[in-house]
């Protein structure tokens, strides 16, 4: 099956990046979201990412106007009715998602291929919660979409070939490349990455070291290009305890426990980057380590 119009529900970092790389692959796009204005805004960031482009030379002026030109806001779930692909892209958060494939299904036709691009939930159960099993695949894109090379393709127990096929094939043309795992918790990037990070937060949580001393010993001394904790900001602390609930709860082995520390900063609102305080604080005109 070959894939021409995707949609995108999210229109947040991570949808409007892969609603950023499908439009420059060609592909016609349709971006929903809870109401109009987050898609506005989904689509301001879009534009915005695409001109830092252009001033690197990635990508001409002429590439940014006819992706943008392909990306129409989709407010409805049944302006998705044309899509050969959806990819739902909530915040990680099961019953979220669940919610969001069940109300979508009625106003799909039978071949439209779902996915989802969760970093830790389970495709099998994401895929029972659809009228489509079959055609319904874990497709992970890493953070920022337009710059990170990989993906993940998850496939759920129910998923057939015809669909991990057609997955395969969208992200060869994107140009990225696709690595296969399994469904287990988290999956591949996620449940390395996610453990680690969180082992930094307990170096910090123990007084081990402070935000500042960890994260310039883990760029110099394992040449990460940043550091655990600002790399937990990056990606937002309330995914990053989604994450290790996940991994915890899934596999039942106290080495996952979140740390306490980061449940008490997620408590706080201090989620990171988007809400401008976490292990640093953004509100300045340089980040500010928080302990």
């Amino acid at each position: 099956m070959e894939i021409r119009t995707v949609g995108i529900i999210g229109a947040g970092q991570m949808g409007s990046g892969i609603a950023h790389v499908c439009a420059l692959a060609g592909m016609n796009v349709m971006l929903n979201d809870l109401d109009e204005d987050r898609i506005s805004a989904g689509l301001a960031t879009i534009n915005g990412n695409m001109q830092r482009q252009i001033s690197k030379k990635i990508i001409e002026e002429g590439e940014r106007q006819a992706g943008l030109e392909r990306i129409k806001p989709a407010p409805g779930y049944e302006d998705l009715a044309p899509c050969d692909l959806i990819i739902e892209a909530a915040t990680e958060n099961e019953e979220i998602k669940r919610k969001i494939f069940q109300a979508l299904c009625p106003a799909l036709g039978p071949d439209t291929i779902l996915a989802s691009n969760t970093s830790s939930i389970s495709i099998t159960r994401l895929a029972a919660s659809t009228d489509r099993p079959e055609r319904f695949i874990g497709i992970h894109f890493m953070n920022p979409v337009p710059l990170m090379q990989l993906v993940e393709l998850i496939r759920g127990i129910a998923t057939e070939d015809p669909t991990f096929e057609a997955a395969k094939c969208f992200i060869a043309r994107l140009g990225k490349t696709a690595t296969v795992a399994e469904d287990f918790p988290a999956f591949i990037v996620n449940r390395i990455l996610l453990p680690m990070i969180n082992e930094a937060i307990y170096t910090l949580y123990e007084g081990v070291g402070s935000v500042e001393s960890i994260d310039t010993a883990m760029r110099l001394g394992a040449n990460h290009p940043m550091g655990p904790l600002q790399l937990a900001d990056f990606i937002g602390l309330d995914t990053c305890l989604s994450v290790m609930q996940v991994l915890h709860d899934g596999l039942a082995d106290t080495k996952y426990r979140p740390c306490p520390l980061l449940v008490k900063y997620v408590e706080a609102g201090w989620l990171g980057r988007k809400a401008k305080r976490g292990f640093y604080d953004y509100r300045g005109e340089t980040p500010v380590p928080t302990r």
